[in-house]
């Protein structure tokens, strides 16, 4: 399988895509935004725990690896919605395989 073999070097794709989706709250905002279009309010509504400068860290970091697109609408307030793009839509079957995981681990300790 693609980069599933050796050691694990900088570039082996797994690492890079660790780079990015490593941390708890990273995964869960992707998780989130598979079912569509979020405003800020609505995502940390939907992850208990987060604070606001997490929140806003990790969007901007998926930002940037454009994952994640921010439209900030000009009303009063300001509006602004985030939604996956292409790339972070690729990781929907990684995130799907991920809940089958956790729900097989739920099923072993009961």
């Amino acid at each position: 399988m693609l980069g599933l073999e050796g050691s694990c070097e900088p570039d082996c794709p797994v690492a890079r895509t660790a780079d990015i989706i490593s941390g708890k709250w990273t995964t869960l905002i992707i998780r989130d935004l598979l079912s569509g279009t979020k405003r800020y309010s609505q995502l940390q509504k939907s992850l208990a725990g987060i604070s606001p400068r997490m929140l806003a860290e990790r969007l901007n970091m998926l930002a940037e690896h454009g994952i994640v697109s921010k439209t900030i609408y000009p009303t009063v307030p300001p509006k602004t919605e985030y939604s996956l793009t292409d790339r972070g839509l690729a990781l929907g079957p990684m995130i799907e395989a991920m809940a089958v995981f956790g729900e097989s681990l739920a099923a072993q300790t009961t």
